[in-house]
């Protein structure tokens, strides 16, 4: 019998990429996509993208979706207390596992497991310590279609919000950031690629700077054909 997962998900290319390797392998059945929204602003936490737009992309890749409604200023306990929440409904369903697409950073995945491990959960990093180079690079090769949402200006410029993640995106990132980001340096969100039905659509809407720091670009949704009639 295959296990159940949670997979978190933030509608990124690591998310995405992880849930691939962990649909390869066929060792676990995904229950749901969780998902943290600032409810304030009615987006995915960190990447900026609306909440509309999420669920057209869960819909799309055939999986239910939960989400985590925090405070624009959530405090660690108030995202701690509402995760613990969602994670023991899960539990009590008999789920045991969450999945992450995290990729390198120690104290995330310790911080994960440890708070997993409090309400006897265990999580699974499906590319845990892959190559980030190679990872990025096979992405874009596997066919995987996304936008960079997010950028930190204290790593790249206002110029690389907005834009494709496609090799000419890579090429042009500076020698001292990540390809995929795992320090922060950026988000995204994936609108295509295998294991969708369709691509999402979508236009590019206004760039703003928020917190002084941190750039987000706008993904405005297109009408599907058949509801514009």
């Amino acid at each position: 019998m295959v296990e159940g997962a949670l997979f978190t998900w933030s509608g990124g290319k690591d998310s995405v990429m992880a849930l691939y390797e962990l649909q390869k392998k066929g060792s676990y059945q995904i229950s749901a996509l969780l998902t943290t929204v600032t409810k304030d602003y009615d987006r995915v936490s960190m990447h900026g993208v609306r909440r509309s737009l999420l669920e057209r992309q869960a819909d799309s890749l055939g999986y239910p979706l939960e989400q985590v409604l925090i405070s624009k200023d959530a405090s660690n306990e108030e995202y701690e207390a509402k995760m613990k929440e969602t994670l023991e409904k899960y539990l009590s369903a008999g789920i045991l596992t969450v999945v992450f697409g995290d990729i390198f950073l120690e104290d995330i995945r310790k911080y994960r497991e440890e708070n997993l491990s409090d309400i006897g959960m265990k999580a699974v990093f499906p590319i845990w310590k892959r190559n980030t180079v190679e990872l990025a690079h096979t992405f874009v090769d596997l066919g995987f279609k996304a936008v960079v949402t997010c950028v930190d200006s204290s790593f790249l410029s206002k110029a690389f919000v907005g834009r494709l993640f496609d090799e000419h995106f890579l090429s042009e990132l500076p020698s001292n950031i990540d390809p995929c980001g795992e320090n922060g340096e950026f988000h995204s969100f994936v609108y295509g690629g295998p294991g969708f039905r369709e691509s999402l659509s979508f236009t590019l809407g206004d760039v703003v700077l928020r917190d002084d720091r941190f750039y987000f670009c706008d993904l405005i949704p297109l009408r599907k054909l058949e509801e514009s009639k």
